[in-house]
């Protein structure tokens, strides 16, 4: 069987279905995923792809085909600390935790995938399948980047997919360049000093300190100019035990996000002056601490480019998302491809009610078997051009 006849071979809706409510029904946290890569091994077995265990809870699927060079496609396996409210027949059954971000989605995706590969008799490229936990926390990509999977089976370019609710079913996107947010969480730390409302002067205020140095930071961020993508925002204040007493102390926690490491470093630098200059007005000391948090997703122009000219149905975004993805490890190490695979529910990412079309399964098998198609007709010398 030829490599470009290989979307007659998806696997039946009814599989990938049962596949996904499994893996919905089973959630579990970041690098501990024992039932989920159990149950990802058992149906990889029915492949004959060499299967391998990189890290705990980790599993990927290497199919030799005898060429110089691999293709590496990853899914996410991790859920997240949410009860879910969805009501369906499938739902999680581990209390507090569930896939509110289509990490059960991919999963069926990758391994629907991995069924079309078991049929091919030859291709330009091997494929390595990666099925990843961790993404949410800690970074899992990261631990299998310095794990040397990548360099072990010459993988030359990377792909992943993310649902993606704003889109309708089926629709796929991305975009060269810029895709996703380099992120780092902040937490400002207020010490001052108690007094009672009365004679407030004898104390310092952490609390007033806390709001003007949020007002400062917002009016800073806000004068930049509008064509750069960026984010500072604060999501919580914390201060104070009793109306009437000066906080002694206030935590303010919030999030960075860029994509050029310049302006990454200014809106950190950004933070530190502004606190630096608040301690000096207001006597209060101040203690800002960043986050490692994940690099910005940026697509390999050229790979994109490519694929998008190969498959002119996908649809290029305005501009780039401010959330972020630890797939950026990988295109930190090879050239790499990121999409998004729409689901049309208008459902955010992480709620409670969060779910996806069953048709949207067939859809990111076929879009995977498409990607392979085009690059295959491209020829085992595409991956010398990158």
């Amino acid at each position: 069987m030829r490599y470009n006849e290989t979307e007659a071979y998806i696997p039946p809706l009814q599989t990938l279905t049962a596949w996904r409510r499994d893996l919905h029904r089973h959630p579990e946290l970041a690098l501990n995923l024992p039932w989920t890569s159990a149950y990802i091994k058992e149906i990889l077995k029915q492949t004959g792809a060499e299967i391998l265990e990189p890290m705990d809870s980790t599993v990927a699927a290497w199919f030799d085909f005898g060429a110089p060079d691999t293709l590496m496609f990853r899914a996410d396996m991790d859920a997240l600390p949410v009860q879910e409210q969805t009501g369906v027949p499938w739902c999680s059954q581990t209390p507090g935790c569930m896939h509110a971000c289509g990490h059960d989605v991919h999963m069926t995706v990758l391994l629907g995938f991995a069924m079309v590969l078991s049929r091919m008799k030859e291709s330009p490229f091997n494929i390595l399948l990666v099925f990843q936990p961790g993404e949410e926390n800690p970074g899992g990509a990261r631990l299998i980047c310095e794990s040397g999977l990548l360099e072990r089976f010459g993988v030359r370019a990377a792909f992943g997919l993310h649902v993606w609710p704003a889109l309708p079913a089926g629709t796929i996107a991305t975009r060269p360049g810029p895709m996703m947010a380099a992120s780092s969480e902040v937490d400002i730390t207020i010490r001052g000093q108690s007094a009672h409302a009365a004679k407030y002067r004898q104390g310092k205020d952490a609390l007033e300190a806390a709001v003007q140095l949020v007002a400062d930071l917002y009016s800073q961020e806000a004068a930049l100019q509008p064509e750069i993508f960026r984010l500072l925002r604060f999501g919580r204040l914390e201060s104070g035990t009793i109306r009437n007493v000066v906080a002694d102390s206030a935590l303010v926690q919030g999030t960075v996000r860029a994509f050029e490491p310049d302006r990454f470093q200014g809106l950190k630098d950004m933070i530190l002056e502004s606190a630096r200059r608040q301690e000096e007005a207001g006597g209060c000391q101040i203690q800002v601490h960043f986050s490692d948090g994940y690099p910005a997703v940026i697509n390999h122009r050229q790979l994109t480019g490519a694929l998008m000219e190969a498959l002119p149905d996908v649809m290029e975004l305005e501009q780039p998302e401010m959330i972020s993805e630890d797939f950026s490890f990988y295109q930190q190490r090879v050239p790499a491809v990121f999409f998004f695979l729409g689901t049309g529910t208008g459902i955010p990412l992480h709620d409670a009610r969060f779910d996806v079309p069953d048709q949207v399964l067939t859809e990111g098998v076929r879009f995977w078997t498409r990607v392979l198609d085009a690059l295959c007709r491209k020829g085992s010398g595409f991956t010398g051009e990158l």
